[in-house]
């Protein structure tokens, strides 16, 4: 059996960043060669993956690609088990990875499909190799939860910590007005684009729970019409994207933020870490 010296030993912690003592053990196992022993620490880093697959990934970040002028746009949700890794700089940088070969490659119909694809930072190396290694020196189970692509042009945007992210999905515009209107999505309440999106029963239900609590008010029977009208503004506010007061300046509505900018919204995604 060859010598395992410390040499040996330092040079194989420093390529795989893992312990000291599993890089000893590997390289007895394989006669000091360097290369089969990093074969040797993945199937070891696999195996113990493998008896923690049941461990709860409630930490992680999502993470938003957008190319306006190439007309896409790819958000991924990436998990892990705590939140020291989810804010750790290889962690975010491999959530923007894998949205942005989402967006600018062929597209994946899951996470499995988008992981097989090329890493974008480790040559000749898939994304899945790429999580594998990060296992390997972190020793946490990483998941890749929702993936959405949008074919046409975007604006996104992802709070700072990750909780947040959203896609907006444009014709006209600005990359920059683009991006603000999926800055106020990311932080909004609204569940559709327009007024004409919302469902007519829920309209109708609405206006009939704001005529009872005003006949209870007293108020006069040909006055609560109007009244009412003015009421379901609140509502549209809640509801409804172009309605809302827009965040950066809230005495403009987005309607009127996209209508300025000569874009139309067509149809926006929210996410937040963890809730579907």
């Amino acid at each position: 059996m060859a010598e395992i010296t410390a040499a040996m030993v330092k040079a194989l912690r420093e390529k795989t960043g893992l312990p000291m003592m599993d890089c000893k053990k590997a390289l007895e196992k394989t006669n000091g060669d360097q290369e089969k022993a990093v074969d040797e620490l993945r199937k070891e880093g696999i195996k113990t993956k493998e008896t923690r697959l049941g461990r709860e990934t409630s930490a992680g970040r999502i993470a938003v690609h957008t190319d306006h002028a190439k007309r896409v746009g790819a958000m991924v949700e990436l998990l892990c088990e705590s939140a020291p890794v989810a804010n750790s700089k290889e962690f975010s940088q491999f959530a923007n990875d894998l949205a942005r070969q989402l967006a600018t490659g062929p597209g994946a119909a899951s996470a499995d499909e988008l992981l097989r694809q090329p890493s974008l930072a480790l040559v000749g190396k898939t994304l899945g190799e790429q999580k594998d290694d990060m296992f390997n020196r972190i020793r946490e189970v990483f998941n890749v939860g929702r993936i959405a692509r949008i074919d046409g042009a975007c604006g996104g945007y992802a709070h700072h910590d990750g909780s947040m992210g959203s896609l907006v999905e444009v014709t006209g515009g600005t990359p920059e007005s683009a991006k603000d209107v999926a800055m106020h999505v990311t932080a909004s309440t609204a569940t559709v684009v327009a007024k004409e999106d919302l469902d007519p029963a829920s309209i109708q239900k609405e206006r009939e729970i704001l005529t009872e609590a005003a006949r209870k008010e007293g108020k006069p029977e040909n006055i609560i019409a109007k009244m009412i009208e003015g009421r379901l503004k609140n509502f549209f506010a809640e509801h409804v994207l172009l309605e809302q007061p827009f965040v950066k300046d809230d005495k403009l509505t987005v309607g009127k933020v996209a209508a300025d900018a000569k874009m139309k919204v067509v149809r926006f995604i929210r996410w937040k870490l963890g809730k579907l």
